[in-house]
């Protein structure tokens, strides 16, 4: 796409002209992103629309932060649909009043239809059954769930987003998960993608202590847990030239805001974990969400982590159980219908 413009403003104050062709610049902006999504089939958050430009060779890496604040503030203007970026569900109203525009002809077509093929969402035993290990998957971006989320939909692996392990629910809900996994005698996995910068691998580090904090309450302590960071790691990093930022700015906020860990000044410098980081890898970092400039190759990344614990011989097993209980479905559904013909 040779026509993508990224807005510019020169410093200090701006003519009339300048500003007639920063709007117009703005408006190429704007049709540029929007062709991008035409072709994204995934949720895409303001900054991984920076690596899916950077991708086609739109911006370079340093442009990302630009086109983060474009986004958002043409989302705000109205250059750019709200839904430009994916929502956060955490923070979506509930109970909101729809009126369904359908005539009562079309909802008694819609009823039958839905009840005709209402065995094909019939799920009588669980993926897992027929497998000796039970996955479940943390990411550290929302990004990545999006990219990832067709996959675990496949492999009926559940996924979340970290957000830095903050939310004890969510981790609650997914012990729960691993205790009944282990009652039928499962060994739990959790596979965890991330950033690749010093907080980032000491996430996953510290998981498993996060986890046994809240073991006396869940009943179930994480101490046979598979805890697996496929990614992001270096070696992955460096075969598909993933975009590597030149600093290692945190989000610390006050006197702290925007320096650098490799400056003395912050209070984390001189910390093991960072140290070690810049003696092997440099003071570069790289954010899950450039995996959106290789989504094919990412879902693939996420596609083996799980099925390194997948068995196809129980793949196999539990398609023919489901397949054969939906067809039991099937005749029970036409048979229940033939019998309120009759009546």
């Amino acid at each position: 796409m040779n026509d993508f413009i990224l807005p510019k403003r020169k410093r200090g104050r701006q003519s009339e002209e300048a500003r007639e062709q920063y709007a117009l610049d703005l408006e190429l902006f704007c049709a540029g992103i929007l062709q991008l999504r035409s072709g994204v089939d995934f949720e895409v958050g303001s900054r991984g629309w920076g690596y899916v430009a950077e991708s086609g060779g739109q911006i370079d890496k340093s442009d990302l932060d630009l086109v983060e604040r474009l986004i958002s503030d043409c989302r705000k203007s109205g250059g750019l649909p709200l839904d430009i970026v994916a929502s956060d569900q955490k923070r979506a109203f509930d109970h909101v009043d729809e009126v369904d525009g359908r005539t009562p002809d079309e909802v008694a077509q819609d009823v039958i239809l839905n009840v005709r093929l209402a065995y094909t969402y019939y799920e009588p035993a669980s993926f897992w059954e027929h497998q000796r290990y039970y996955v479940q998957m943390q990411v550290e971006k929302a990004t990545l769930k999006g990219l990832f989320s067709p996959v675990c939909q496949e492999l009926h692996t559940p996924i979340a987003t970290s957000s830095g392990w903050s939310d004890i629910n969510q981790r609650a809900d997914m012990m729960s998960r691993f205790r009944n996994a282990e009652d039928d005698g499962k060994q739990c996995v959790l596979a965890y993608c991330g950033d690749h910068c010093p907080g980032g691998l000491r996430i996953s580090d510290f998981i498993r202590s996060n986890l046994d904090d809240l073991a006396g309450a869940v009943g179930w302590h994480p101490d046979n847990l598979i805890i697996d960071r496929f990614g992001l790691n270096w070696d992955f990093i460096q075969k598909h030239k993933l975009t590597q930022i030149d600093n290692l700015i945190t989000s610390a906020k006050g006197d702290m805001r925007g320096v650098c860990l490799s400056d003395a000044r912050h209070p984390d410098h001189f910390k093991p974990y960072v140290q070690d980081y810049i003696a092997a890898f440099g003071v570069h970092k790289v954010e899950g969400e450039a995996l959106v400039k290789v989504p094919r190759l990412g879902q693939k990344l996420c596609r083996d982590a799980i099925l390194k614990y997948v068995d196809l011989s129980g793949v196999a097993n539990y398609e023919s159980a489901r397949d054969s209980a939906q067809e039991e479905a099937r005749q029970s559904i036409l048979a229940e219908m033939s019998n309120l013909k009759e009546d």
